[in-house]
């Protein structure tokens, strides 16, 4: 059974820091080739944050993320994790995890890619 499921998501200041936890069920993670964040903030399209491939051959980050937020998995390949730091009021949406089980080096960051979705978690900041 294909299931993802996204957690870690809350409340942080400008500047600070969350890690999100992305947990892939068995089959889910059997399969992916690679494994994608992505968010959606109110009224604008889903976008590509960072995506690993699971052999931790390549990882790729969206402009506006790099040398802030570090995607990562744990050794089993179950769990993904996307550590942000030095976060931004522009850092607030909802957060999702993908999986993608075909290994073709295209648009890695592009969420149309993504076979398999979680249902995300929120991020949002406070004063």
């Amino acid at each position: 059974q294909v299931e993802i499921v996204e957690s870690g998501g809350g409340s942080a200041q400008v500047g600070g820091s969350l890690t999100l936890s992305c947990v892939l069920s068995s089959d889910t993670h059997r399969t992916a080739c690679m494994v994608g964040w992505f968010r959606q903030r109110v009224e604008e399209e889903r976008e590509g944050v960072a995506t690993i491939y699971t052999d931790v051959s390549r990882i790729f980050y969206a402009d506006s993320v790099k040398d802030r937020f570090t995607i990562s998995q744990a050794n089993s390949q179950s769990t993904v994790f996307l550590q942000m730091n030095d976060l931004k009021s522009e850092d607030a949406a909802i957060y999702y995890c993908a999986a993608e089980p075909i290994c073709e080096s295209w648009s890695e960051l592009d969420p149309k890619r993504f076979k398999n979705w979680g249902r995300g978690t929120k991020v949002t900041g406070s004063s």
